[in-house]
């Protein structure tokens, strides 16, 4: 599969604007297709699928950027066909985790000082899309909602399973079986890998493609979960709904408070109501029953 990079340059007055900048900007891009994305000094770093690369909707998506004093500008380039990720994984990796002294995340090629967190569930994590370690608050929200969760028994889908961190949590939680997809080869393939390296890789189905793979998967899940961009969200939900057991719940993340009306009325309008709200930082989750 080939990838673009695209080197999203952000200029700003106050350095102090600089990280909810770079936020925005992977909003604003992964609602045009971008997958991943890294931070780097002068702004972040975006890959993108060759085939799903459309320059002038960048540039129109990023020309009305919604912070005063903000301009954004990005050069793109082809990069090698291969886990592009290879280097942040290897070299630098993330810093144990800990969620509510319940839970911890951990790099399994940086361990270092995981064993001294609390938490009765450890989770390791090798990498190989940036997105899913743990370290970014959609991510956090989500699981910190699964430990409240009575999960034992249940049956969870992950959509956009990334490393597969929430799947592995759900099952950790104790989860009956769960199932997860990706439209990323390398993030389905990873989410196989730390299945593997946590022990659950019996109780646990990995799919490529979007969401039109729920339609090859029999049978309903008792929780949902999509930590995914808005316009995604509001394109698949109606396919999350079809699989849902009844008395199920459907947890979303990935959006901004803005987003967050858009959401409840496609949630309204498919039967679904909305039971709970968490918002860390910019970034909202919501749960529906």
């Amino acid at each position: 599969m080939k990838y673009f990079v695209s080197h999203f340059t952000i200029q700003c007055a106050d350095g102090e604007f600089m990280q909810p900048a770079r936020e925005i900007t992977a909003a604003i891009a992964g609602e045009c297709g971008y997958e991943t994305f890294l931070d780097t000094d002068n702004g972040v770093d975006g890959y993108v699928q060759v085939d799903f690369y459309d320059e002038p909707v960048v540039k129109e998506a990023l020309a009305d950027f919604p912070m005063e004093g903000v301009t954004v500008t990005f050069e793109t380039e082809e990069i090698e066909d291969k886990d592009w990720n290879e280097t942040w994984e290897q070299e630098e990796g993330f810093a144990p985790i800990n969620i509510d002294d319940r839970l911890v995340i951990y790099d399994v090629l940086h361990p270092e000082g995981h064993e001294n967190e609390n938490g009765d569930i450890k989770i390791g994590i090798q990498a190989r899309n940036a997105f899913g370690t743990g370290t970014h608050e959609t991510t956090q929200m989500i699981v910190g909602t699964l430990l409240d969760m009575d999960l034992k028994g249940k049956r969870v889908l992950d959509c956009g399973c990334g490393t597969g961190i929430l799947a592995i949590t759900a099952l950790k939680c104790g989860a009956a079986d769960a199932v997860a997809y990706d439209i990323d080869e390398w993030s389905a393939d990873n989410t196989r890998h730390n299945a593997e390296i946590n022990g659950v890789a019996d109780r646990i189905e990995v799919f490529e493609g979007n969401a039109h793979v729920l339609s090859h998967i029999s049978g309903v899940f008792d929780v949902v979960l999509a930590n995914i961009n808005r316009n995604i969200l509001l394109n698949d939900m109606p396919a999350f709904k079809e699989v849902m057991a009844h008395g199920g719940t459907l947890i979303l993340s990935g959006f901004y408070e803005e987003d967050v009306p858009l959401l409840l009325e496609k949630a309204e309008s498919l039967g679904l109501s909305l039971k709970e709200k968490k918002e860390e930082g910019e970034w909202r989750m919501v749960v529906f029953r």
